[in-house]
């Protein structure tokens, strides 16, 4: 066991007015398996190469242990896999790698193909295995699931679950839950590190900001009576003083020994006004946006919106799928599911209009007004006023919708293709939540979305009950959104 100590870390990007973080301090025992988590934009990544020493800052990091990052940069992928594995670590031992892909699911022939045909799952548990192999290396794990399908992630997690030393970026909650026994948040103003997983900190996320909740709702009324009091007692001091000059008043000294003590009273209730001002102020610090999205469905006028009846669907000579039958019914909520590759995203595309090749009976309601959430988001450039324009949706209602998603107003200004992957998702979210539509179609919609937006939007689907098919690898967003659940 050994410590990473950062103290008194500051760092902001070159140009930037804002500090991404400042003065910050605390302690990593690289023996832990340390979830991390933080809405979008709030540095998790930056964090990690301030680890590895990309960026300059002030403060000091340090600690006795190579760090390492996942995923690693492969310069070439068209070499075999083996040589890969070499240039990450060259000490590694062959029958230690034989064993870790044997609990990863993978077979030894792999390493001897090249790497790019490789999928997505294979090249994750490749390199996850060849830096675990390193000596005395602590792990910087970011975002190891957002190109795995549902069995994948299962048994990287239960991978990981035997492992220690690292730190791992995921917003999947059971994925988190699995594997890990601390978790660090990036808060809107602390970092802080707690024991447990991630059910077990937002358990102690939701105590702590319902507490604080209650407690400003109690100081708002102490002011508020504060205040009462106050303005009782100025006018009864004005009264006084009034009196203190009026001939009439018998004994002047009377008066003014009473109006020295409700000036005393004055400025009791004002000290005690200002410390409830104080102690307010300190509160709902790190309470998250709690406003509720909204998103309104139109209403068909039959109940059976999409048929598939024993439907495959071909890329040439190529089949992807295979005897495919289901129905999409107006509130229905369908989760797709199936390997990388069974043909999820080909469905979608199908019933979105798209031009494909298959068999069997494929029929979809005339009229149907669709909004379709894409996997990519490479295309996403410009402003958010003009893709709102593009996209014939309302600029304000947009905005707004990404302000509730924790969208800061500088964001407004900035090239879209600067925003993170989380924030490119969440733009082709709200656009979907500001269309009017019978059927809503989003494949992989959470990918780099951060937790406490996939429980936002959540919350709304259950709310409003629009009719969706999706394409989604989280297990706990599926479970607790669909209705049926067609797998592939």
């Amino acid at each position: 066991m050994s410590l990473i100590t950062i103290s008194n870390v500051t760092f902001a990007y070159d140009g930037s007015y804002d500090n991404v973080f400042e003065d910050v301090s605390f302690q990593i025992d690289t023996d832990w398996k340390l979830g991390f988590t933080g809405r979008n934009g709030r540095g998790k990544t930056t964090f990690l190469h301030l680890l590895l020493g990309k960026y300059e800052y002030s403060g000091s990091i340090s600690g006795r242990v190579n760090i390492e990052y996942f995923p690693f940069d492969v310069h070439d992928r068209t070499i075999n896999t083996l040589d890969v594995v070499t240039n990450i670590n060259p000490d590694y031992q062959l029958w230690e790698l034989e064993r870790e892909l044997s609990i990863l699911g993978v077979s030894e022939d792999v390493l001897y193909r090249p790497f790019d045909t490789l999928s997505n799952g294979e090249q994750t548990k490749i390199l996850l295995a060849t830096l675990f192999l390193k000596e005395n290396s602590f792990l910087l794990i970011d975002e190891p699931t957002n190109h795995l399908d549902s069995e994948a992630r299962e048994i990287v997690g239960n991978y990981l679950k035997t492992k220690k030393g690292f730190i791992l970026v995921s917003h999947d909650r059971a994925f988190l839950d699995n594997c890990i026994d601390h978790i660090l948040s990036i808060n809107k103003t602390d970092i802080e590190i707690q024991k447990g997983n991630f059910s077990s900190w937002y358990e102690n996320k939701k105590m702590q900001d319902n507490y604080e909740l209650a407690e400003n709702q109690k100081l708002k009324k102490e002011i508020k009576r504060l205040d009462k009091a106050a303005k009782r007692t100025a006018v009864w001091s004005d009264k006084k003083e009034k009196s203190k000059n009026d001939d009439d008043v018998p004994d002047r000294g009377f008066v003014s020994h009473k109006a020295a003590k409700m000036m005393k009273r004055s400025k009791s209730l004002e000290a005690r006004r200002h410390d409830a001002i104080e102690e307010k102020s300190s509160l709902l610090k790190n309470i998250e946006s709690s406003d509720l999205l909204q998103i309104k469905p139109r209403q068909y006028h039959s109940s059976r919106l999409v048929t598939f009846d024993k439907v495959s669907l071909s890329y040439g000579e190529k089949k992807v799928c295979d005897n495919v039958s289901f129905t999409i019914e107006q509130g229905d909520r369908i989760a797709l599911r199936g390997k990388n590759g069974s043909g999820k995203s080909s469905i979608l595309k199908l019933i979105c209009g798209e031009n494909l090749s298959f068999t069997g009976n494929f029929q979809r309601s005339s009229n149907l007004v669709i909004s379709y959430v894409s996997q990519d988001t490479s295309f996403l450039k410009g402003n958010l006023s003009d893709f709102a324009k593009e996209s014939g949706i309302d600029e304000s209602q947009f905005k707004a919708i990404l302000r509730k998603m924790d969208f800061s107003r500088v964001q407004f200004e900035k090239d879209m293709r600067d925003f993170s992957g989380g924030q490119k998702k969440k733009v082709l979210i709200a656009r979907s939540l500001c269309e009017s539509a019978h059927l809503y179609i989003w494949d992989e919609p959470l990918n780099f979305i951060d937790v406490l937006s996939r429980i936002q939007i959540e919350e709304l689907l259950l709310s409003c009950n629009p009719t969706l098919l999706f394409v989604e690898h989280d297990k706990t967003f599926t479970e607790t959104i669909a209705t049926d659940t067609i797998y592939l």
